[in-house]
């Protein structure tokens, strides 16, 4: 029916104007999540203010005249910070897909903001790193340093750099991440795939499943078990002797103190020259990424560790072991998080290093703070910067920002204002 079409086709276009104002309000947001994540200081000293109100002017898609400084900042408040005080530029940054956001606290304690395209080969290889000259060259006008276009960036004057980014959500998303293959206990194949039927409709007939990570599974033959639930009393034919394929008789097998303090039992060592030679093969079809998810490494990680330390002298480049991404009991979670690292993590690695060699000595020069906003809305080091952690790296952001933009804590001279006009006289109002 004509009438039917096009009334899906006025509620389509309702829902699209929705979603783009959406993006676009909490696109603002994650930026200022990114600033007012920085304004917490730590107790190892890597806290710093880069806070201070700011004023956005008008945005040209080049990138061109968008900066624009706050006359007015609260200096009361970035007084009160050390990295407000020491003389450097610090930025936060927001990554997204599209457009790139850099704020930055000036020395001068007032503050910038710039906003570009996230992809313009024709202008710039990287847009953070483009931000970040561009403002070092229009704010730092001590004579002595100069900014030019493609060439590493002089980072004496920049104090920290946060950031975070959309790139391990996009090839999430899109399905962009490394070649990796499965390593799981045998018998458990299947596990992830089938998950734990955690759905919204648990009676709805049709299941519709996202697409595996993983391109390969490989079972490794090996199994541990505590002690408690073997005496010890029973032996088999050859007197508690190990078989051919290391499977100790009877329960019976060495014994090994746990991550948890528990006694460990090993039934079966994992075959370390047979997984080679499957390792080879996986190598020879391309796959250079791989997650190891054994049984109960949540509490006995040799295996895995074993496995690992093979994998990586065979030249795989990433290597996730589910007992040092995420030790935990429940073995299809910790199989997820850290088939998500191993397929991510090779995409966040390779963005850092050529953001990185944007800048003069790589950005390795002491003092600088390089730190990427985690899923859980923490700010973590570059170093430790996994795919698994980067995944809501930039949502993570915007709630930040929504959280500190929506509420403030009233004042005793707003409070006695609000009592005057008979208004909500809460300690937290909202905005």
């Amino acid at each position: 029916c004509p009438l039917e079409r096009y009334k899906v086709m006025i509620a389509l276009l309702k829902l699209l104007l929705v979603l783009l104002s959406a993006c676009w309000y909490v696109d603002s947001f994650i930026l200022r999540g990114l600033s007012a994540q920085s304004r917490f200081v730590s107790e190892e000293g890597r806290g710093g203010l880069i806070g201070g109100s700011k004023k956005k002017e008008g945005w040209n898609m080049d990138g061109s005249s968008m900066m624009s400084s706050n006359d007015n900042a609260d200096s009361s408040s970035s007084s009160s910070c050390s990295s407000s005080s020491d003389g450097k530029f610090h930025f936060s940054i927001d990554r997204g897909g599209t457009f790139t956001d850099v704020y930055c606290l000036l020395p001068s304690k007032k503050d910038a903001v710039l906003k570009l395209l996230s992809v313009d080969p024709g202008n710039y290889s990287d847009a953070p790193t483009e931000g970040i000259r561009r403002i070092l060259s229009e704010h730092d006008v001590d004579g002595t340093t100069s900014y030019p276009r493609n060439v590493p960036v002089c980072t004496k004057n920049i104090g920290s750099i946060r950031m975070g980014t959309t790139v391990a959500t996009n090839a999430l998303l899109e399905r962009n991440g490394a070649k990796m293959a499965l390593l799981i206990t045998k018998g458990f194949r299947d596990l992830l795939e089938i998950g734990n039927q955690s759905r919204e409709s648990i009676f709805d007939l049709s299941i519709a499943s996202p697409s595996l990570l993983y391109e390969r599974v490989v079972e490794i033959d090996e199994r541990v078990m505590l002690s408690t639930f073997c005496d010890g009393s029973r032996e088999g034919d050859d007197g508690g002797k190990e078989d051919g394929e290391g499977m100790a008789a009877a329960g019976i097998g060495p014994l090994s103190i746990g991550i948890t303090g528990e006694e460990i039992m090993t039934l079966r060592q994992p075959n370390l020259s047979r997984i080679q030679s499957v390792l080879e093969e996986l190598l020879d079809d391309g796959i250079t990424s791989l997650s190891v998810v054994l049984m109960h490494s949540y509490s006995f990680p040799t295996h895995e560790e074993s496995i690992g330390k093979l994998a990586e002298s065979m030249g795989f480049s990433e290597v996730s072991l589910s007992s040092a991404v995420m030790p935990m009991v429940k073995m299809v979670s910790r199989g997820h998080t850290a088939c998500a690292a191993a397929y991510l993590t090779p995409s966040i690695k390779q963005y850092l290093e050529s953001f990185k060699r944007g800048f003069d000595d790589n950005l390795t020069r002491s003092g600088i703070r390089l730190d990427f906003m985690k899923s859980d809305g923490g700010l973590t080091p570059v170093d430790d910067f996994g795919g698994h952690q980067a995944i809501l790296s930039g949502p993570a952001g915007g709630v930040i920002g929504y959280a500190k933009t929506s509420y403030h804590v009233k004042h005793e001279d707003e409070s006695s204002t609000n009592d005057n006009n008979n208004n909500n006289n809460n300690d937290l109002q909202i905005v």
